[in-house]
């Protein structure tokens, strides 16, 4: 479920280690603000006029020798070490786990595919009637493995007999200690799959009565993790397709380093996870009416990276034809540098990190492909980095933030939001110091901030805390500003930007602010925490409903399972017709100039201009005080 691209500009640094034939042994002993280097976003993302008045960037300029330094590698990091130096990525991506793995006593349903016969199990769900069938691990792709590793997904092949659709996939090559760590803070018992390279599978979620003539509308969901971490088995579908009469299909996609590196020329285009997710939507077009689903009638949507991942789909070219709507839930397309042309920066750090020879990229792929799956996951727990599109001029033919102001986008009706505390709880427990729940002074919030924003310490971070700290008066106050700066800076302001986007192309946008804290959180979380990252995932999915595998451990109320059902309304409502509207709902208004949203809780009201003050702070008022501090050090020069 998490989330977003706050890239470094410190960690990436680390040199080819093999360019002068022998690697560096050196340990490397890190200091916070070189932990955290790999939070630091691009202020120009979030700040107009920002990098004009720095001046340029330094980037890579390719993976050759004599370029760099060799950057000393790491060593002998145990797993609890490698949890803590990646927990800032994982609660930036962090997914609302759920799985569904009951049964019942009777034979499963069969279901004829294009490649052969999947056997499923029928599931059922708290609060209704209706039964579900659920089909497990199907292939939509071949295994990317051996020469098609770090390559463009090709067709699965066809199999005999019927194919066992009751076992959750594996899941993509990741951190497994990490992907273990978030199960046991979301107040949720869970057992993951194994981690594999061999992952290309989706699961599918129909209702069991559907009549063959009638086509569904389908649900088409990317999830999160920050392109690094998460799997399709993380969800339960069931409840949503169970109230709502709809399909639901959960994919995965390769993540990391066999996901998204780049070397940028033919060695390596990268856009492998985008391109598994296009081969995913392929294989619905083919497939999904074997299932009662209408391939006329496709949402795309996401959270965090998934959100990400969908919002970059609606600029793809590739992607056109596909689907017919998108969601984007806490993740946008133009958020950090989760689009780049310069891939080699990040290939440099990936080529220390698995010790290979980069003196030529054909080199550094040739030695990527020949790693064994273990020394790959092994590379994973080291990354400190998140990796996304590259602008290849196939997949990706732009920055996402100039497709958008070109109105380069597919006009599809989009739904899209955020939480109203983003950074509420989960992220700054990663990083913030010790006790900081308590409240910590505005010293102590500037050291933090200038890790996350190393070029702007000179005085721009300081008007940014001026506007979030200007009615502090207790360290508590402090704290609740800093909270909400994160927020803002890196999801909630780039959302906003991006729904205007959309907006001006001429699409149909809806667009909310969840504000409901689950009270399955009330003894794990700070009482000033409100909806955290990720906390609206588990109402879209009805887990309130959930009858399976999965096991709840704190408490749903009556009220919240009356949410869960207004919630799952609303997206299916979206999914079937473009618009969330529908019987015994509050109605919920198009964005348009008005820039009416939808707070989403308890209570359903239709409120204006989310967060418009800090909008015009960091539209307005911040470019004049760059703008006066620059003319005011050129006078003084």
């Amino acid at each position: 479920m998490v989330l977003l691209a706050l890239q470094q500009h410190l960690l990436l640094q680390p040199l080819c280690p093999h360019s002068t034939g022998q690697a560096q042994q050196e340990e490397q002993t890190h200091s916070l603000a070189q932990n955290q280097a790999l939070l630091t976003p691009r202020p120009s993302d979030v700040l107009p006029g920002y990098q004009e008045l720095l001046g340029p960037s330094e980037a890579g300029s390719g993976c050759g020798p004599g370029t760099h330094k060799a950057h000393p590698r790491q060593t002998g990091i145990s797993a609890g070490t490698a949890m803590m130096r990646t927990l800032p990525s994982v609660y930036l991506t962090i997914v609302f786990l759920g799985a569904s793995l009951g049964t019942t006593a009777e034979t499963g349903p069969v279901v004829s595919l294009k490649n052969g016969k999947v056997r499923g199990e029928y599931m059922t769900v708290k609060g209704i009637e209706q039964r579900v069938q659920q089909y497990l691990g199907i292939p939509f792709a071949r295994p990317p493995v051996g020469p098609l590793r770090l390559a463009a997904p090709q067709p699965a092949e066809p199999w005999e007999g019927e194919r066992d659709g009751t076992r959750q996939p594996h899941m993509c090559i990741q951190d497994p200690v990490i992907s273990q760590h978030i199960v046991n803070i979301m107040a949720i018992e869970y057992d993951l799959p194994d981690v594999s390279e061999d992952c290309l599978y989706l699961n599918v979620y129909t209702p069991k009565e559907a009549a063959t003539d009638e086509k569904l509308p389908v649900f088409f969901w990317i999830h999160g993790g920050g392109l690094s971490m998460g799997a399709a088995s993380q969800y339960d579908a069931s409840p949503l397709a169970a109230y709502q009469n709809m399909v639901v299909v959960v994919i995965q996609y390769r993540l990391g380093i066999v996901g998204f590196l780049s070397t940028g020329d033919e060695h390596a285009p990268g856009n492998w996870g985008f391109l598994d997710q296009i081969a995913a939507l392929k294989w619905v077009q083919e497939n999904i009416e074997s299932f009662g689903g209408d391939p006329q009638s496709v949402t795309i949507a996401g959270e965090s990276a998934g959100g990400i991942s969908a919002s970059i789909l609606t600029l793809s070219p590739l992607a056109k034809g596909l689907f017919h709507r998108a969601i984007f839930q806490s993740g946008v397309a133009t958020l950090g540098t989760y689009t780049t042309k310069e891939p080699l920066v990040i290939a440099k750090v990936v080529a220390n990190l698995t010790e290979c020879d980069c003196t030529t990229n054909e080199q550094l792929v040739k030695c990527i492909r020949e790693k064994t799956e273990e020394d790959l996951v092994n590379a994973t727990k080291k990354m400190k980095t998140f990796m996304g599109a590259t602008v290849d001029g196939v997949f990706l033919k732009d920055l996402a933030e100039e497709l958008l102001k070109s109105k380069e986008v597919q006009k599809v009706p989009v739904l899209l939001g955020v939480t109203n505390h983003e950074f509420g709880w989960i992220l700054p427990s990663s990083f913030a110091p010790p006790g900081w729940s308590e409240g910590f002074n505005r010293q102590s919030a500037m050291s933090i901030m200038n890790i996350f924003y190393p070029a702007g310490a000179s005085g721009v971070n300081n008007l940014i805390a001026d506007e979030y700290f200007k009615d502090a008066k207790t360290p508590e106050d402090i704290r609740d500003g800093f909270t909400e700066m994160l927020g803002d800076l890196f999801m909630v302001l780039p959302v906003i930007k991006v729904a205007g986007y959309h907006r001006d192309a001429g699409a149909p946008v809806y667009m909310y602010e969840f504000q409901h804290r689950p009270e399955m959180h009330k003894e794990t979380r700070p009482s000033f925490v409100k909806s955290d990252h990720a906390d609206d995932i588990g109402f879209i999915f009805g887990s309130c409903f959930w009858n399976g595998h999965i096991k709840i451990t704190g408490t749903v109320t009556e009220e919240e399972e009356k949410l869960c059902k207004t919630m799952m309304a609303y997206w299916a409502n979206f999914a079937r017709t473009g618009s969330p509207n529908g019987e015994e709902l509050i109605l919920w208004p198009l964005y348009d100039q008005k820039e009416e949203y939808m707070e989403l809780g308890l209570k359903q009201v239709v409120a204006q201009s989310l967060k418009k003050d800090k909008v015009h702070f960091m539209t307005v008022l911040l470019p004049q005080k760059l703008h006066g501090l620059a003319a005011a050090a050129s006078r003084g020069n």
